[in-house]
């Protein structure tokens, strides 16, 4: 990993070690818009067309009900599925929004309710790994939440099939159907519906940049689909002072430098850490990595940052707005109300940030690239939409009219006003 010291880098530098690596949308636009068109046009026959030329298989039919399907699973899988499952469906529901009503002034009640999304897709990235905790991580909010039409898309294997993993989770969430493809072609068909995918109303999931770029395009389309939120590349900073064990910083920083070549790993360290300590354990470690090829390339890609003391630590990570901060360092909680920027934040040396993806309870999609500075991971919040209603009695219209016949004067809206004075006439 390079290695910068923070007194000795210009403000001009320390923000560009903020950048992340500049997407070439432009030419993955250009890809991705002859699927986007294909899928419009030709519907199933589309997305059986990419499924088999990107992913090398040919399903019998696109989408399947999980309901009507069986599986073959351990009871140790079971029982690790149920205890996350439990875990991540207990901390949503306390998310779940209570009715807000208010009366503003005698005689004027104004109230805010939630509704789910109705119909909302789901995309589950395949690839090289199945990510069932993807589906939970977007499933359950979702029933939660109530949404009437929930679809999966995830990529089959290449005999067309779906791994049971996924089909199992999807029948205890209720999945109305599951879509068996992945990519640009998956986010087409859910985002405009054909003969077997019913359109949503709002496409959520991670995926890689033809996905995403799709996702983009898709939302400033006729499709009039909305998405969680734009996404990069996995990344994670970690920040540790001296009480740091170095070796669990190392794993820590390896966890996320294995997800991909281009994956963001930051060490946020203060000068009393041993950095040393942590350079071999790293090494040491990434020799035993099944993936040790892609998590070797992301870290040659990253850097260490040396700083005086914690608070310029805290100071340079909210600048960066990571993914995922871990904050390995003395009374980690104390630190928490200096944190603005962040997707989701792990204190402490017993907190693996692998326990939130899997089971802790807290959702592990999240913003990336920067976008934790203005977008929230996803919650049962990202499945409903927020409904204002009021009502005004006879003694309300009295006291509020004359304060909305002058601001409609003072803006020239005269049919805004005389709704108004008709009423209040009527009154007298």
């Amino acid at each position: 990993m390079k290695q910068y010291d923070i007194t000795k880098l210009t403000k001009e530098e320390i923000q560009d070690l903020c950048q992340r690596p500049k997407m070439d949308f432009i030419s993955i636009f250009s890809e991705v818009e002859p699927i986007i068109d294909k899928v419009r046009q030709k519907g199933d026959s589309g997305v059986s067309y990419y499924t088999k030329k990107f992913d090398g298989a040919s399903p019998d039919t696109i989408t399947v009900n999980p309901a009507d399907l069986s599986i073959n699973l351990t009871s140790s899988t079971r029982n690790a599925i149920d205890t996350a499952f439990e875990n991540i469906q207990r901390f949503h529901k306390g998310q779940l929004p209570q009715p807000l009503e208010v009366e503003t002034m005698p005689g004027v009640k104004c109230q805010r309710v939630s509704r789910p999304i109705e119909k909302v897709g789901l995309y589950v990235p395949g690839g090289t790994a199945i990510l069932p905790s993807t589906l939970m991580m977007l499933g359950i909010p979702a029933k939660l939440a109530g949404c009437k039409t929930i679809v999966t898309a995830t990529p089959p294997h290449k005999d067309g099939s779906i791994a049971d993993e996924i089909i199992y989770i999807a029948q205890k969430i209720g999945i109305t159907k599951i879509l068996k493809a992945g990519g640009a072609q998956a986010i087409a068909a859910m985002a405009y519906g054909t003969n077997t995918v019913p359109k949503v109303d709002k496409i959520l999931g991670p995926g890689n940049q033809y996905v995403t770029a799709a996702k983009m395009m898709l939302q400033n389309s006729e499709a009039q689909i909305a998405i969680d939120m734009p996404a990069g590349p996995s990344e994670v900073l970690v920040i540790a002072d001296e009480t740091a064990n170095p070796e669990f910083v190392a794993a820590d920083l390896l966890s996320q430098a294995e997800h991909g070549p281009d994956s963001q790993v930051v060490l946020v360290a203060t000068k009393d850490f041993d950095l040393g300590a942590c350079s071999t354990a790293l090494e040491e470690q990434l020799m035993r990595l099944p993936r040790k090829d892609v998590a070797q390339e992301a870290i040659n890609k990253s850097f260490t940052l040396i700083v005086n003391n914690l608070e310029q630590a805290f100071d340079f990570s909210n600048q960066y707005a990571p993914e995922h901060l871990i904050v390995q360092c003395e009374d980690a909680e104390q630190w928490q109300n200096s944190i603005y920027n962040a997707g989701s934040v792990f204190f402490g040396q017993w907190t693996p940030e692998s326990a939130g993806d899997y089971a802790s309870g807290t959702n592990h999609t999240l913003p990336t690239y920067g976008y934790a500075r203005m977008f929230s991971g996803v919650s049962v919040d990202s499945f409903l939409k927020q409904i204002t209603m009021q009502t005004i009695s006879r003694e309300g219209l009295q006291n509020i009219g004359p304060t909305i016949e002058k601001l409609a004067s003072l803006e020239e809206l005269e049919a805004h006003r005389r709704a108004v004075s008709i009423r209040l006439n009527n009154l007298k």
